[in-house]
C-alpha cells in the first residue's frame, strides 16, 4: 500500500497557494494541476523506491521471556536487519496479545545500509491468563525523498504466558524467619500422628496404646510402644473450585484472582519446605490436574495451571471432582480446597464430598470474607433502609457460619479470611501443620 507522509502533504498545501493566483494569473490553475500530478509520480516513485519487507529488505525477529508475571514489567527485545544497499526510515505501529497490552503506540526507528537496529522495549501485562496470537507488526517503509511510504505487515506469532504475581518479598521473608524458627526444634506431634517408624522405648502412660509392640513386650517382659517420627515430604493438593461463586468481585477484583494469589504463594511455600506441591481446577468438571510433583518441576506445573485457569457460571459438580481426585491421589495429602460458601442448603453437596476426605487426607477449606458483607451488618442504621441492609447482611452472615460450622464438625479445617489476608493466612496455616506435624 501506497501513501504520503507529512512532507508530501505540506507540499500539497504549498501547491494549492498556486490556486489562489488564478484569480489574478490566468495559467496558475495549470501550473498548480501540473504540480500536483508531478507531486503525486514522485509520491508513487519514492514509496516504490522504499525498502520492502521481507528477507531481500527488511525483518525483523523478536526476543521475548517464556513467561511473564502480572505487576512486573518484562523486556522484549527486536532485531531489525536492513538488507538494502542505502539507509532506511520505519514507523513502526506493534500489535500484541490482549494479555499484553493489545496495540501500541507507533514509533519511528533508522536502520543503516545493509545493517541492524536492535531495540528493547518494556512489556506490562495486563491480566494473567495464556493466549496464543498472530501477532504482527504494521511496517512503514519511508522513501528516500521523504514523499512516499510503502505500507506492509510483518507476522509474529506470541504464545504468551501471564503468571499471577509472584510471591511478595514479605512472604519470602515471614517463610525464611519460620524456617530459622524451626531449625534444631522437634516437631510438636500429637500421639498416634507418626507414619515413618523411628525406634523402640518403654511405655509410659499418656502414650497411644494402638502403638504398643505386642511382640517386643512379650521378649522384654515389659510395655513398649513404637515411636514413630515426622515424615519429611508431605504432599500438598491445592483444589480450585471455578464455578459460579468464584465469579464474582470483591473491590473490583474477581475471588478467583485472590484465590489464584492465595495458592501460588502456598505452592512457593510448600516447594521451599520440600514437599510435593499439585493442583486440580475443576467447575462442571475436572479442567485440570497436576499430581503433585517435588521441587521446580512441580511449582512450573502448578504455576501453568494458575495462570490459565478461570471461573464459569456453571454449578460445580463436587461429586464428580472428588471421585476424580480420590482415584487418582491416593497417599494422604494436605487438600487446600479454594471456594466459597452461602448457606447451609446450598452447600451440603460441598459439606458431605469435602468431609469424606477424611481420614486419609487433611481437608482445609479456604473462603474469602466479603468485606462489605462485614461492613453493612457491623453499620448502626440511621434509616429504615439501613435497617434492612443490616438485617439482610446479617442473616447472610449467620448462613455462611452455620454451613462453616458443619465442616468443622466434620472434622474439616477452615479458614475464612477477607481477601487481602487470604494468601497470608493460608500460608501461615500450612506452617502451623507443618509444625505440629499433622500433615
Amino acid at each position: 500500500m501506497t501513501l504520503l507522509t507529512r512532507r508530501a502533504l505540506w507540499a500539497g498545501a504549498a501547491l494549492a497557494a498556486l490556486g489562489l493566483l488564478g484569480f489574478w494569473v490566468p495559467w496558475a490553475l495549470d501550473a498548480m494541476l501540473f504540480a500536483d500530478v508531478a507531486l503525486l509520480a514522485a509520491v508513487w516513485l519514492d514509496a516504490r523506491r522504499a525498502s520492502p519487507l521481507g528477507p531481500d529488505g527488511i525483518s525483523v525477529s523478536r526476543e521475548a521471556p517464556p513467561a511473564f508475571s502480572v505487576g512486573r514489567s518484562g523486556e522484549v527485545s527486536y532485531r531489525w536487519r536492513n538488507a538494502a544497499g542505502r539507509g532506511v526510515r520505519l514507523r513502526l505501529r506493534e500489535v500484541r496479545p490482549d494479555l499484553l497490552g493489545g496495540t501500541q503506540p507507533p514509533r519511528e526507528l533508522a536502520v543503516g545500509p545493509r545493517g541492524e537496529a536492535r531495540e528493547t522495549l518494556p512489556v506490562v501485562p495486563v491480566r494473567r491468563g495464556r493466549e496464543h496470537a498472530a501477532g504482527a507488526f504494521v511496517v512503514d517503509t519511508i522513501g528516500p525523498l521523504g514523499l512516499g511510504l510503502r505500507r506492509g505487515s510483518v507476522g509474529l506469532p506470541w504464545d504468551a504466558a501471564v503468571y499471577p504475581p509472584l510471591v511478595t518479598v514479605r512472604l519470602r521473608a515471614s517463610v525464611a524467619r519460620a524456617a530459622r524458627r524451626q531449625q534444631g526444634v522437634t516437631p510438636i506431634r500429637q500421639l498416634g500422628e507418626g507414619r515413618l517408624f523411628e525406634s523402640l522405648r518403654e511405655w509410659v502412660p499418656g502414650d497411644d496404646l494402638r502403638h504398643i509392640d505386642w511382640k517386643a513386650t512379650a521378649k522384654r517382659r515389659k510395655v513398649i510402644t513404637r515411636q514413630y517420627e515426622a515424615e519429611r515430604r508431605q504432599q500438598v493438593l491445592l483444589v480450585l473450585d471455578t464455578g459460579r461463586l468464584l465469579t464474582a468481585e470483591i473491590a473490583g477484583v474477581s475471588r478467583l484472582d485472590y484465590v489464584v494469589q492465595a495458592a501460588l504463594e502456598l505452592a512457593y511455600v510448600a516447594a521451599q519446605h520440600d514437599d510435593n506441591v499439585g493442583v486440580m481446577a475443576f467447575a462442571n468438571g475436572v479442567q485440570h490436574f497436576v499430581a503433585p510433583q517435588r521441587g521446580r518441576l512441580g511449582l512450573k506445573r502448578v504455576l501453568d495451571v494458575l495462570a490459565a485457569v478461570e471461573a464459569t457460571l456453571v454449578e460445580p459438580d463436587y461429586p464428580g471432582a472428588f471421585r476424580y481426585l480420590a482415584a487418582r491421589n491416593r497417599k494422604r495429602a494436605l487438600t487446600v480446597l479454594f471456594t466459597d460458601v452461602i448457606d447451609r442448603f446450598a452447600s451440603d453437596a460441598l459439606v458431605a464430598n469435602v468431609a469424606s476426605l477424611r481420614p486419609r487426607h487433611l481437608p482445609l477449606a479456604v473462603t474469602l470474607r466479603n468485606p462489605e458483607v462485614d461492613d453493612v451488618a457491623a453499620l448502626r442504621p440511621e434509616t429504615t433502609r439501613d435497617a434492612f441492609r443490616k438485617a439482610a447482611a446479617e442473616e447472610l452472615l449467620r448462613a455462611r457460619e452455620e454451613a462453616l460450622g458443619r465442616m468443622r464438625r466434620a472434622g474439616v479445617l477452615v479458614l475464612d479470611v477477607p481477601p487481602a489476608r487470604a494468601a497470608y493466612a493460608v500460608v501461615a496455616k500450612y506452617l502451623e501443620l507443618k509444625r505440629r506435624g499433622r500433615l
